[in-house]
C-alpha cells in the first residue's frame, strides 16, 4: 500500500525546501517501481495549500497546489517546509491544520523555517529540535519551552522531525526514506539523486 506524503507550500515558501523532499519521495517510488515492477507505488507525493489557487515561491516560481487544507486525502506523512514564514504564522486556519496534522498523521517534518510553525502549532513544547543555523536564536526567544540545537542537519523525535536549512531537508527526507520503506531504497536513491547523503545527524 502506498503511504500518502503531503507537502505544504505557500507564498515565499523556500524553493529547494518543498522541492528537495519532492524529489526525494518521488525518485524512491521510481527506484522501487524499477525493481518491483506491478507493486503499488511506495510514496504517493502531493502538495497542500491554504487553497487550490497559485502560490509564488521565493524568487516567483509559480506553484498550483494539488490540494487544499480542507480537502486533502488523508496524509501518513506531512512536511512543512521553510522559507518566509511571517504571514503563515498569522494564519490560524494553517496553524489549527498543522496542529490536528499531528494527531491524525503518523509523520510530521519541518524543513528550516518550517519548525516555526510546528511550534506555533503548539506541537514541539519540550521536544529536541532545529532550524536553519541563521534562524536558531529567534526560534529559541520565540518558543522558549523548545531545547533548540544547532550543528545537526535533522533530529528526529519520532512522530515529529525538524532538519536545518534546504539540504538538510534533503538529509531527512532520505532519513525518512529509510524509516518509512528500507535503507537501501534510501541509498538507492540518493544515489540517483547524486546527492552525498549525511547519514548522521
Amino acid at each position: 500500500m502506498s503511504l500518502t506524503v503531503g507537502i505544504y507550500v505557500f507564498d515565499d515558501v523556500e524553493v529547494l525546501d518543498f522541492a528537495g523532499p519532492y524529489e526525494v519521495f518521488t525518485t524512491a517510488t521510481r527506484m522501487q517501481q524499477r525493481s518491483a515492477t506491478g507493486a503499488p507505488p511506495p510514496f504517493d507525493v502531493l502538495t497542500i495549500g491554504r487553497t487550490t489557487a497559485p502560490v509564488k515561491a521565493r524568487a516567483g516560481l509559480k506553484i498550483d497546489p494539488d490540494h487544499d487544507i480542507r480537502s486533502h486525502p488523508s496524509l501518513d506523512c506531512l512536511i512543512v517546509p521553510g522559507g518566509v514564514v511571517t504571514a503563515e504564522l498569522g494564519k490560524p486556519d494553517v496553524i489549527d491544520w498543522i496542529g490536528r496534522q499531528t494527531t491524525l498523521t503518523s509523520t510530521v517534518a519541518s524543513v528550516c523555517t518550517g519548525a516555526f510553525l510546528l511550534a506555533k502549532a503548539g506541537t514541539l513544547d519540550g521536544l529536541r529540535v532545529t532550524t536553519h543555523w541563521e534562524d536558531i536564536d529567534e526560534l529559541k526567544a520565540m518558543f522558549p519551552a523548545l531545547e533548540v540545537v544547532s550543528g545537526v542537519r535533522w533530529v528526529d523525535q519520532g512522530a515529529l522531525l525538524t532538519s536545518a536549512g534546504i539540504s538538510a531537508g534533503i538529509d531527512m527526507s532520505l532519513h525518512l526514506v529509510e524509516r518509512l520503506h528500507s535503507r537501501t531504497l534510501a541509498e538507492r536513491t540518493a544515489r540517483q539523486m547524486d546527492f552525498d547523503w549525511t547519514q548522521n545527524p
